[in-house]
């Protein structure tokens, strides 16, 4: 599939999505309540089969949180870049580990890293920290370690 065609292709599926330029694969910024719908479609469209989620992180950019989600298709050779806003205060947004099973325990680990709560995950609980480190989030910009004397 043509570059031009597959940006089509994608952005039929939700219009409302805003694209971003001068990116190396299209990238597209979501609206969080658009996200779990969009997703499944992505995944269950013929022409795209999104069916591999290779990465997702998260970023904070301390007046909001962005989710990056990763996607591509195994089949057609085709990379996809999805960002979701979430709120500092109270971040949370859908899982997608029923869509894409690799998901599972990178959410854990944004979980634990950002304090992303994601809604509807079956296992959402600590993946890498210790007990007694539950919502400390140490990679968020506010994360204060008095230890080693750490503040963004």
């Amino acid at each position: 599939m043509e570059p031009e065609e597959f940006k089509q292709e994608v952005s039929a599926l939700l219009p409302t999505a805003v694209p971003e330029e001068g990116t190396e694969w299209l990238t597209l910024q979501v609206e969080n309540s658009d996200w779990l719908s969009f997703a499944r479609s992505l995944r269950k469209n013929d022409r795209l089969q999104m069916n591999y989620l290779f990465n997702l992180t998260c970023v904070d950019w301390k007046t909001h949180l962005s989710m990056v989600y990763h996607l591509s298709s195994t089949l057609h050779r085709e990379s996809l870049c999805i960002k979701v806003k979430l709120d500092a205060a109270n971040p949370a947004v859908e899982s997608v580990c029923g869509i894409w099973k690799t998901a599972e325990f990178q959410e854990r680990e944004v979980y634990e890293m950002f304090g992303v709560n994601f809604l509807n995950h079956p296992d959402l609980r600590l993946l890498i920290l210790p007990d007694g480190w539950e919502g400390k989030n140490p990679l968020r910009k506010d994360f204060d370690d008095p230890i080693n004397m750490i503040k963004l």
